[in-house]
């Protein structure tokens, strides 16, 4: 495909910039998760896992990123940085090219599962006029930067569907949605869960703008078909069908026996390993609404899950935060189990 050669030097240039960023650890331990722009919803998912990280006591920094790939090399490259969401066609991609690339190798050397969260929309944003992804040919279309997760994925999309003559635009979300409603250009992309906030802005006017359906069976068969019901974002007179790609929450596999680093970021991963599973209903109740559609046996194929993730799953783990919700109470246990069973499947 016309973006391999792409994805590959952007893997190296992000490894490349994190490492400039490596520094003497500092007296304060620190936790970090990369998430996506200040709209999307990867920054909201990681706000409420800080919420429960504060009140443990825990401090959990959420950081501002341009998605997918950049957090990806972040989890692997990027120091104090114990956790990152990924979009499982990047994972995909990743796996897929690592048997014959060396540098996608070393790129994901390490990089673990944590969990897999919910399904995240394709979503389309385009003028009226442009009724299928097919009408993109000939057309400036924003398919994300060239660092994030959007931006595979819209190259996927119409490579798959031969939007050859699309001319393709490397800017994320917010700078797209600019440039859309200024007439600079006719469409842009931007995979996110439903609602994303972009999405709310009043200023899109639904008898100039839409999201546009992908129903093409070629999609389909790649990506998992899904449906954005009417009335989600202000300008939805009817449902819409999309596809959509699975979040995944990724770490490091870090070595408690090799330095004190690693055995400070691996009870970090154990810790809000178990923050997460105690505290699952909480957050499907009073979370971002993507939480409601959380299964965490829902694993992407091919890849391990961390060592330190299987440690804060285990039913005795004690975490170290008063008043925190015990791992093992009366009718959770039967479902922990069976998650451990389902995750450690394989491995």
């Amino acid at each position: 495909m016309r973006f391999i050669a792409t994805i590959a030097s952007l893997v190296l240039a992000c490894a490349a910039m994190l490492a400039a960023t490596l520094a003497p650890s500092a007296a304060e331990f620190e936790k970090n998760i990369m998430t996506g722009g200040p709209q999307g919803t990867y920054i909201r998912i990681g706000r409420d896992l800080a919420g429960l990280g504060a009140e443990c006591g825990q401090t959990l920094n959420v950081l501002e990123s341009a998605g997918s790939l950049e957090n990806f090399v972040g989890v692997r490259n990027r120091r104090n940085t114990q956790f990152g969401i990924v979009q499982s066609d990047v994972l995909e991609y990743l796996k897929t090219y690592e048997a014959n690339d060396p540098e996608i190798q070393k790129a994901v050397h390490g990089v673990r599962i944590m969990f897999p969260l919910y399904n995240e929309e394709v979503h389309l944003l385009a003028r009226k006029e442009i009724a299928t992804p097919k009408d993109l040919d000939g057309r400036k279309v924003g398919v994300g930067k060239a660092d994030s997760g959007t931006f595979l994925t819209a190259s996927l999309v119409l490579d798959i569907l031969r939007v050859n003559k699309a001319e393709r635009v490397k800017i994320g979300a917010d700078e797209a949605l600019e440039k859309l409603l200024a007439g600079e250009i006719d469409a842009f992309f931007y995979v996110a869960g439903a609602p994303a906030k972009l999405f709310e802005d009043l200023r899109i006017d639904p008898t100039k703008f839409h999201l546009v359906a992908m129903n093409e069976e070629p999609l389909k068969a790649t990506y998992t078909p899904t449906r954005i019901a009417a009335g989600t974002y202000p300008f939805m007179a009817g449902d819409v069908d999309l596809v959509a790609v699975k979040a995944v929450l990724m770490t490091f596999d870090y070595d408690k026996t090799r330095n004190a680093y690693h055995r400070q970021s691996c009870k970090a991963v154990a810790d809000f390993s178990s923050l997460l599973i105690s505290n699952l209903d909480r957050l499907k109740a009073e979370g971002h609404p993507k939480w409601k559609s959380v299964d965490l046996t829902d694993l992407p194929p091919g890849w391990q899950v961390g060592v330190c993730v299987k440690e804060g799953m285990a039913l005795d783990y004690k975490l170290d935060c008063a008043g925190a919700e015990p791992a093992a109470k009366s009718g959770e246990e039967e479902y922990l189990d069976l998650l451990k069973k389902r995750l450690n499947a394989g491995q």
